[in-house]
């Protein structure tokens, strides 16, 4: 047993802890959970605990697997909703036989970071996740939103400033540190940006910040929604992921003229998720209704282009401080944060890694104000279109293995089907009487 181990059991019974909950989460990115009593964590720690690896396949679950899941004790955290009685850590799911379980994943981002670290680089990742806050009591189909403010309006101490500060509090005793908040462009939507931290850290606290937000919205009375657009006539939410490469304290996407945005190396990795663009898109805007924020734009990008001043572009090179070093980055805009962020940022690094490789040659800038003068190919129109260039990418095999993809695809195929056997209201509003 590590020191890690040792710090878990004598914080446990430190602080009264009465249950752990170890989590993972299933192949589309939702957080799954079993609970073991304080009495048997030693024995979880060493030994890990026995659970359905089904349960891991999402909505496609075929037959029950034995699997092992192993709790990482470097996550150990006490949930502040529970009174800091009840513990957390995240789990590696493993075969009996000790070998990797397929649809593990967080253990296929930790295999593309593993490649990452035989080249010397670490890397690292800013979140800034978008959401939207409703009314919890209101039985309507509609949501009803809390307010109408707009982007970064300062509004009156009320159900939304209270709910960001909550938030906030029990992220940070989490051990999870918040940049910045603000409300964001529609009614009752709120952007939280989580500070840069390594790759595997920020895709277990997007997981934890969803949860986090939930728990808060409803110690409120209240109800937070990820989904990627709630409201037709507003923008939907994003969530915006901010990379940079790093070889020791030197960060390899910085280049010292200033006037040059990325380094070679910076530029062949944002050249490689352009070309990769179309094939990962699936898993950054993976439900039917991502592609509704991306179709109806309010700033939400269509084109596969790169830009330093926003607007439609899919990748940003932020130039606000060209002379700092650690600043140095880029922003993927088209993600949302109904994403599964482990499989996420695996096929987006490993398509940057394969850009590096293969000396990918970076295009010209776009007019990032106003993309439809440019002639660049353009995201999945729908999560249709999305599945069959995920389907057939030799570069998701290749990263995630043809068991991920697979169940990946599946499940999109079901929902797609059952999105297209539904009758809409708008069908019904426009054709009932009509025809």
């Amino acid at each position: 047993m590590g020191p890690r181990d040792t710090y878990v059991l004598r914080t446990a019974e430190e602080r009264g802890v009465r249950f752990v909950r170890l989590w993972f989460v299933d192949v589309l990115g939702i957080l799954k959970s079993l609970a073991v009593p304080a009495s048997e964590l030693e024995q979880v720690l060493e030994d890990g605990v026995g659970l359905d690896g089904s349960s891991l396949e999402g909505a496609a679950r075929r037959r029950e697997r034995d699997v092992i899941a192993y709790p990482d004790p470097s996550t150990f955290a006490l949930l502040p909703w529970r009174d800091g009685v009840v513990g957390r850590m995240f789990c590696t799911v493993r075969e009996p036989d000790g070998g990797a379980f397929p649809a593990d994943s967080r253990d296929a981002l930790q295999r593309v970071l593993a490649q990452v670290a035989d080249l010397g680089w670490t890397v690292q990742v800013g979140a800034e996740i978008e959401f939207f806050l409703f009314a919890g009591e209101d039985d309507s189909p509609v949501p009803r939103p809390l307010d109408d403010g707009a982007y970064f309006d300062l509004t009156p101490l009320d159900e939304g400033s209270d709910f960001r500060r909550r938030t906030i509090d029990h992220l940070e005793h989490l051990g999870i540190p918040v940049k910045a908040s603000h409300h964001e462009v529609a009614p009752s939507q709120h952007e939280i940006q989580l500070a840069h931290t390594d790759a595997l850290s920020m895709a277990d606290a997007i997981t934890t910040f969803r949860l986090t937000v939930k728990e808060v919205a409803s110690e409120l009375g209240l109800f937070a929604t990820f989904m990627p657009k709630p409201l037709q006539e507003h923008a939907g939410s994003g969530m915006h992921l901010h990379l940079s490469l790093f070889d020791g304290d030197r960060n390899v996407f910085h280049d010292p003229d200033p006037s040059t945005p990325l380094s070679p190396q910076g530029r062949r990795f944002l050249a490689g998720i352009l070309a990769h663009a179309g094939e990962l898109t699936l898993l950054t805007n993976q439900w039917v209704n991502s592609y509704k924020r991306l179709a109806n734009g309010f700033e939400a990008p269509r084109h596969v282009q790169w830009t330093r001043t926003g607007g439609a572009g899919l990748v940003r090179v932020p130039a606000s401080r060209p002379t700092r070093e650690t600043a140095t980055r880029i922003e993927l805009r088209s993600p949302d944060p109904g994403a599964n962020p482990y499989l996420s940022l695996a096929l987006v690094l490993a398509a940057g890694l394969r850009g590096i490789e293969r000396g990918y040659q970076l295009g010209p800038e776009a007019n990032g104000d106003d993309a439809a003068s440019v002639d660049a190919p353009k995201l999945p129109a729908d999560l249709r279109e999305a599945t069959d260039r995920f389907e057939s990418s030799d570069l998701a095999r290749e990263t995630l293995g043809d068991r991920v993809v697979d169940l990946v695809v599946a499940n999109k195929r079901a929902e797609w089907d059952a999105y297209q056997a539904t009758v809409s209201t708008w069908e019904l509003e426009r054709f009932l009487r009509l025809l």
